[in-house]
């Protein structure tokens, strides 16, 4: 029964005229409320790669409300046993659509979800495949990222920037298998008659990143140590390792390289220039700034930034890159990293 016709219902025919017009745009009111303060349904196509593997590509740029946060990657592998799900994009409604998008291409079971780091715009959607009964793995170091005040302190801001996309709803999700590579790089697994390594790339990023490869299909889900044309979210990363990682991405021989965020790459080592590139500038700046002893907001004005002003996300990330290097360049500097 609709609100207008539960007040028609109790007030009937004593109601004045007036008070009809009032009650039905008290309920019109009402109702209009309910319906804003629910997000509008998202729609999500699939990009196919290869035989048994697509992903969704999100806009550039940092996550807004405009965009409705979808601004990362995130992918999926069919298997004769399940499919398994590459990160989990940036909030639920996004994680529903994938779902349905998913249904749409196959009947097997989500079956397990791996997430490259715990980073917001890559696990937000984390409780809606929980609810279709995957298995979520991460690396162990994810534990420390999920528990910190950063990470508690992101939701909030998430919760406020975000609305209706994330909200009160919207909660942190722990893996429910923490991978240890203590003993290898590499983690295998089979499933449905495909063949996957888990690879091992933390503290490049993250302190917990993983990137995973799909041997039939030669496809790499690399996370967000490889970005197809925008500038990378740098931040506190150790650009050294980071820029190790970018080398060993290229040993497994990937045919296609999925990004944590940009167009799919076939051409790999070409496609990752922009992020080796950008690493290497930042380290030289920053590192000449502290070499000099040079405070940073002097040496972020004195340079010439217009190598990489036109890319996506440069500047929502530039600084805020910029600072993170010249932190590391410190560490470095001092023997201390």
């Amino acid at each position: 029964m609709s609100l207008i016709s539960i007040l028609e219902f109790r007030l009937g025919d004593h109601m004045h005229p007036c008070i009809k017009t009032f009650g039905f745009a008290w309920a019109m009111l009402l109702a209009f409320s309910a319906c804003a303060a629910q997000p509008n349904e998202i729609t999500l196509n699939p990009i196919k790669v290869s035989p048994h593997v697509y992903f969704f590509e999100g806009d550039s740029g940092m996550a807004s409300v405009a965009n409705k946060g979808f601004m990362s990657n995130a992918g999926f592998v069919v298997t004769d046993a399940g499919v398994v799900v590459f990160d989990a994009l940036a909030t639920p409604p996004l994680a529903q659509a994938m779902v349905k998008a998913i249904k749409k291409v196959t009947s097997q079971p989500i079956r397990r979800v791996i997430i490259s780091h715990y980073h917001a715009d890559h696990f937000y959607g984390l409780q809606v495949l929980k609810e279709q009964g995957a298995e979520i793995w991460a690396h162990e170091n994810g534990r420390a990222a999920l528990a910190s005040d950063d990470a508690k302190a992101r939701l909030k801001q998430r919760r406020a920037d975000l609305a209706p996309w994330v909200n009160s709803k919207t909660r942190l999700i722990p893996a429910d298998k923490w991978l240890n590579f203590t003993d290898a790089k590499t983690i295998a697994f089979e499933m449905g008659g495909l063949h996957f390594r888990v690879i091992d790339s933390s503290g490049a990023h993250s302190p917990e990143d993983i990137m995973l490869f799909v041997d039939e299909d030669k496809v790499l889900f690399a996370g967000d140590l490889f970005f197809t044309g925008r500038i990378p979210f740098v931040g506190s990363a150790d650009s050294k390792r980071w820029l190790e990682a970018l080398d060993r991405m290229l040993a497994v021989k990937p045919e296609f390289v999925i990004p944590g965020h940009g167009r799919m790459s076939t051409e790999p080592e070409k496609d990752m220039q922009l992020t080796r590139e950008y690493l290497i500038f930042l380290r030289k700046k920053m590192g000449e700034a502290v070499a000099d002893m040079k405070p940073f907001d002097e040496a972020y004005t004195a340079v010439d930034w217009s190598r990489f002003e036109k890319y996506p996300a440069f500047q929502q990330a530039n600084r805020i890159n910029a600072y993170g290097s010249y932190l590391q360049m410190e560490k470095e500097s001092l023997g201390t990293q």
